[in-house]
């Protein structure tokens, strides 16, 4: 933000020898009032927070005049840093939702737009808008993952969860893929809920892919990360046509003859065309694929010979991936907290991991990029300004290139996946929740 200017004080004309010394002293005491007027007001803008117990805790610093969006609210992280009371880890973890002095659920979800840093402002612009646009009320978990825009029919694709109880799926049956029309979201935007006014539209691939979890644009189509189901159907890379009859080809489905363990998520580098993907345990974890055969790591596919290497290892179980804007940074986040039917063990990674992605496409220079406060970070993505989203416990954080959080787009609820859908439209998954935002920032999507 732009730092005012100095107040411009004009010059005074040279006195005449022969003024009245008593008019000098009024002036002066005139110009000291003054002056001290001004000192009071800085004094007080400067210190000004808002009291307002349902609208957040205003960080010191903002200037009174300062207006937020209708939908946005300062969170001031000084107010945390000393508690009354701080409660045990089996009453607040990663699994449960930290309410900032002076919010409570009620407030924080209605303005879903935090503020941590005034850098937020510039990612949210004036008017952001945040609206629930589906409902699944019978508890399937329709709205899970890989979602893609689409920008020739001007869809975004997403898929069922795969591993869930209430889907249905695992070994019983694949998941599902559905889509929606960007038009119909757009449409009802000024909705706080707007529930049932979107209509969400399988889409029955075919041949069918197989539980697919992570899915990415690629040469015009779609490129899912397949989970497989059982011993039988292996993991596979598969293209997807966007439009009907929805029909597939398997690009890959083995390293050496060698079954991957359960491929989760996928992004193709910007500078080089190839395709990243992880490979971790969860199939096994949800109980539709069987014990690891592989270690959990970070795989790169050339686009031109098809060779098929490894680029990172050393997670615990690694889940989405994504590139900055130029493709010289590479994000993996590592959800070993969250051990599916092991339970949570809070002292893996909750985690965010960024690499330096070498001319050769190789990775090096591994950094601890973010942890996260609340949940697992999920699915990653960046705006073309570099910075960082994640789908995690509480909706989708941001940070900027550096790592510092800038703000919340708050939930409530878990998002797995999200995505951006060109300029200035997200689309969000959370389980049984759909929701759609427009704001300011201009996604990363890389279409080739």
């Amino acid at each position: 933000m732009a730092k005012p200017r100095g107040k411009q004080v004009p010059q005074a004309a040279p006195k005449s020898s022969q003024q009245d010394t008593s008019l000098d002293k009024g002036r002066l005491s005139s110009n000291t009032m003054l002056f001290g007027f001004l000192a009071i007001a800085v004094l007080g803008a400067a210190v000004y927070v808002n009291a307002s117990p349902k609208l957040g805790v205003a960080f010191a610093g903002t200037r009174a005049c300062d207006e937020l969006p209708a939908q946005a609210q300062r969170i001031n992280q000084k107010a945390f840093n000393v508690l009354p009371a701080v409660l045990p880890l089996t009453e607040s973890n990663a699994t449960t939702f930290f309410h900032p002095p002076g919010t409570d659920t009620e407030s924080l979800k209605a303005r879903p737009f935090h503020v941590y840093d005034d850098e937020f402002l510039n990612v949210i612009g004036s008017n952001p808008k945040l609206s629930l646009i589906a409902h699944e009320a019978s508890g399937n978990p329709i709205f899970h993952e890989a979602v893609v825009w689409y920008p020739p029919t001007e869809e975004v694709f997403f898929v069922q969860n795969a591993g869930a109880p209430a889907a249905g799926t695992g070994l019983n049956k694949s998941s599902l893929i559905y889509k929606i029309s960007l038009a119909q979201a757009e449409a009802v935007i000024d909705k706080v809920n707007a529930s049932g006014l979107v209509d969400v539209v399988e889409a029955p691939s075919n041949p069918t892919v197989v539980n697919p979890n992570g899915g990415t644009n690629y040469k015009g189509q779609i490129l899912f990360a397949a989970e497989g189901q059982g011993a039988n159907i292996p993991s596979e890379l598969v293209i997807m046509n966007p439009v009907e009859p929805y029909n597939t080809t398997v690009l890959l489905n083995n390293y050496f003859g060698r079954q991957f363990s359960s491929l989760n998520d996928l992004a193709v580098n910007p500078k080089n065309n190839d395709v990243y993907f992880t490979d971790t345990l969860y199939g096994y974890l949800q109980n539709f694929r069987p014990p690891p055969g592989l270690r959990n790591q970070v795989y790169r596919y050339n686009d031109v010979t098809g060779a098929v290497t490894v680029v990172a290892d050393g997670f615990v179980l690694p889940n989405g991936v994504t590139f900055s804007p130029d493709g010289t940074k590479a994000y993996v986040a590592d959800t070993g907290a969250n051990q599916g039917f092991w339970g949570w063990n809070q002292s893996e990674p909750s985690t965010i991991y960024s690499y330096d992605v070498l001319a050769d496409g190789t990775w090096d220079n591994r950094k601890t990029f973010s942890y996260i406060d609340s949940g697992v970070p999920d699915g990653v993505h960046c705006d073309t300004n570099g910075n960082v989203y994640a789908g995690c416990g509480d909706g989708i954080h941001v940070w900027n290139p550096s790592g510092k959080l800038l703000g919340k787009i708050y939930l409530g609820e878990t998002s797995a996946n999200f995505n951006f859908a060109g300029n200035g439209r997200m689309v969000i998954c959370a389980e049984t929740n759909l929701y759609f935002a427009e704001f300011a920032a201009v996604g990363g999507t890389y279409i080739y």
